[in-house]
């Protein structure tokens, strides 16, 4: 209610447009750089789960084995993922084969807007990100 009273006022409506404007293009901008996960059966309840607190470029850089990839599903139920119980091993299955530790590495790249960037090879470019 309080958010709503403040929406209403004088003040915030001369800017209410510029804020979102803002907002949805940051978002643009973070969808569109998000990478998929490989397709399979849990490819859904993994990217649910996941990326209600972090980009899938997190989970799509990680090289892990099954081992270390239940520490990882560990760590993040406790920290607040909603995942089923009855999900646990189907997701450490999910993530250990298709983020295997000898799997190549994914380029990385770093990005900031009309700055170098450097790629995971070392290969550094320039790159504008526009709304």
């Amino acid at each position: 209610m309080l958010l709503l009273k403040i929406l209403r006022t004088c003040e915030f409506q001369g800017n209410l447009g510029a804020i979102v404007l803002l907002l949805m293009g940051g978002s643009m901008l973070c969808t569109a750089q998000s990478p998929d996960l490989p397709a399979g059966p849990m490819q859904v309840k993994v990217k649910t789960a996941c990326t209600e607190c972090h980009d899938s470029r997190i989970i799509v850089q990680q090289r892990l084995g099954s081992k270390a990839w239940g520490k990882e599903f560990d760590k993040m139920v406790k920290w607040g993922a909603v995942v089923d119980p009855t999900d646990r091993d189907a997701f450490i299955n999910y993530l250990g084969i298709n983020f295997p530790p000898d799997k190549p590495a994914e380029p990385v790249t770093r990005a900031r807007a009309g700055k170098k960037q450097v790629t995971a090879a070392g290969r550094s470019k320039i790159q504008f990100h526009l709304p």
